[in-house]
């Protein structure tokens, strides 16, 4: 094996041993980025020889082990666009705070990856820059928004990476691009730094290639954080300790209104290989002790318009801030055609900043957030939200963990939802509720379309019971092999 295709865990135990050098990796890293990412895109910013550590911890466990970032993540004195026109030039003076841990763990910053602007969209085909492609495909999208970090991690451009999820956008490219999204439960991780798109539903979370890496990772970004008012005050456990445990006895639900333990036929939506490797999957857990069970979240079918409205206002809110007075883009100033007031100056920048989508969901916020919408739309949207996470609520009285698919499709192609902003909103119907109860939610390989495309299973547990997910996940991973696969590119 070449050193791109180990996992983060395995290069650890290799450098431990001396065995291979962090030059090495980057060597490897570099040598695999030049082969692919004319081809993937994965990425908006590439360091080819990672800055030096400004402060490593004393008790620094990652030495230079080089991570990808997403591009809505702020690093200090480095550009964080959000792959939008409108915060060009814009660098940070602070670093993120998941930025700082991973510095402080000893962690280089490989490189800044591409999202949908804003991370507005499922895709990644909502950037200033390019669209990013599937590995496993080049025809298809890689998922969004955090597609550029999921390719990258898949492809063997990065070893990890780092996202963020406001409704699937860590778990959809993680299942479109069969590797491992872990989306923690809200405020697990510290959000200060993170570019905002709605912020009572964003969280930052890992990319990698197994459940291992993965749990290491979380470990080294949670925590509370006294710059973030949603930050969680709770110790963070040593979620390796969760890897190995067997999951006899584990109660597992299953909502009828995402998948059908009881019927052959797929429900409407949800292509018949998803429902034939959930279905196998679930299976696979039943076999090694699990206890499975049909239950219903009854308020599911509210969940994708409660959450474009809710996400929406939020993001309208957020947005205002980009104008052109203090940082990124200022259309016409200092030229000829300059703008003669502040109003006109607003309304250039913006017009020329924002893409479609962006400018598609500021007016949607800001229509649902006016005088007499507010009531209609915006208030009626926060009670159904109390209803849907109580749904969940219900089920963990009893239940350990819910599974469902990640998607209801495989990757579609590039181009063949872009013109049709409601079948792409609709991407992340098995992955919204969870943002909108702030839960915890992975998504891990459990097989392959006919077209060699992956499939995610996407499994969901209590607040901050992320130990669950990686027991449950690891131990199903120990039993089968998709996780091992590599798009061959």
């Amino acid at each position: 094996m070449k050193l791109w295709e180990f996992t983060g865990h395995e290069l650890l135990e290799k450098l431990a041993h001396q065995e291979i050098t962090q030059e090495e990796i980057l060597c490897a890293l570099d040598k695999r980025r030049e082969e692919v990412e004319p081809k993937v895109k994965a990425f908006v910013r590439i360091e080819k020889a990672p800055a030096p550590l400004d402060s490593p911890g004393p008790g620094a466990g990652f030495p230079g082990l080089p991570i990808a970032i997403k591009d809505n993540i702020c690093i200090k004195n480095r550009p964080a666009t959000c792959a939008s026109r409108i915060l060009e030039g814009f660098k940070p003076p602070y670093d993120a705070t998941v930025i700082q841990k991973l510095k402080n763990a000893g962690f280089s910053i490989y490189g800044q990856t591409n999202m949908d602007e804003f991370a507005f969209g499922s895709s990644c085909e909502n950037s200033c820059y390019f669209p990013t492609r599937n590995p496993w495909n080049l025809e298809c999208v890689p998922g969004g928004s955090s597609g550029g970090s999921a390719a990258a991690v898949a492809c063997g451009e990065a070893i990890w990476a780092l996202g963020s999820d406001t409704g699937g956008s860590i778990r959809q490219p993680a299942s479109f691009c069969g590797v491992v999204g872990l989306k923690p439960t809200y405020g697990r991780v510290s959000r200060y730094g993170l570019i905002a798109f709605a912020s009572s539903l964003d969280q930052i979370g890992p990319f990698t290639r197994d459940i291992e890496d993965c749990s290491v990772l979380l470990k080294v970004i949670a925590g509370h954080d006294p710059k973030d008012s949603t930050s969680a005050n709770l110790p963070v456990p040593d979620f390796l300790l969760s890897l190995g445990k067997d999951i006899k006895g584990i109660k597992i639900a299953v909502p009828k209104e995402y998948f059908s333990l009881s019927e052959n036929m797929a429900l409407e939506g949800i292509t018949q290989e998803v429902n034939q490797a959930i279905g196998e999957a679930i299976e696979q857990l039943k076999k090694l002790g699990a206890k499975v069970q049909e239950v219903s979240l009854p308020h599911t079918e509210y969940a994708v318009s409660v959450y474009y409205i809710l996400a929406t206002a939020e993001a309208s809110s957020n947005l205002a801030r980009f104008d052109g007075v203090q940082y990124g883009l200022r259309a016409g100033a200092g030229s000829a055609e300059g703008a003669d007031n502040l109003i006109q100056m607003y309304k250039r920048t913006r017009q020329a900043g924002f893409g479609s989508e962006a400018k598609r969901r500021i007016m949607l916020g800001t229509y649902v957030l006016s005088h007499g919408y507010y009531e209609a739309y915006y208030l009626r949207a926060l009670k159904v939200r109390a209803l849907i996470a109580n749904d969940f609520a219900n089920v963990f009285k009893d239940f350990d963990c819910i599974i469902t698919p990640t998607s209801p499709t495989p990757a579609f192609k590039l181009g063949e939802k872009i013109q049709n902003p409601l079948a792409m909103y609709l991407s992340d119907i098995y992955t919204i509720s969870i943002n909108l109860a702030g839960l915890p939610a992975l998504s891990i390989p459990c097989g392959f379309s006919s077209g060699g495309l992956p499939i995610g299973l996407q499994i969901i547990a209590r607040s901050f019971d992320e130990e669950m997910l990686f027991r449950v996940a690891h131990c199903y991973e120990a039993h089968t092999s998709w996780h091992k696969m590599r798009p061959k590119i």
